[in-house]
């Protein structure tokens, strides 16, 4: 017997072709961010595909909120990060200049 449900993959395939009148009309710089919306979608297929939700678009579109959910971690991760070495150097500053105080003093 075939299949009576197309696979996930192709009905995300169709979600975006019936997108790329909007794509186009997009602005050049938007297109690629348009176009990773959709890459990050094709990243959790598998997961999407086993849901086998009556409607496609919203396993893509928790798809793509799982991806913008990890990168923003990973921003805060790399921001405390930041913070925290900027923080080491501004002590290490305030030390060196303040031993560099006593040393004029004497």
């Amino acid at each position: 017997m075939g299949r009576t449900n197309p696979t996930y993959r192709d009905a995300l395939r169709a979600i975006e072709e019936r997108w790329a009148a909007f794509r186009r009309a997009l602005r050049r710089r938007d297109q690629p961010r348009f176009d990773r919306l959709f890459e990050y979608a094709r990243d959790h297929a598998d997961a999407s595909g086993l849901l086998n939700h009556q409607n496609p678009l919203l396993p893509a579109l928790f798809s793509i909120d799982l991806e913008q959910e990890a990168r923003l971690n990973d921003h805060e991760e790399r921001l405390k990060d930041l913070e925290q070495r900027l923080s080491e150097t501004v002590t290490e500053q305030q030390q060196s200049s303040a031993e560099g105080d006593t040393g004029d003093a004497e």
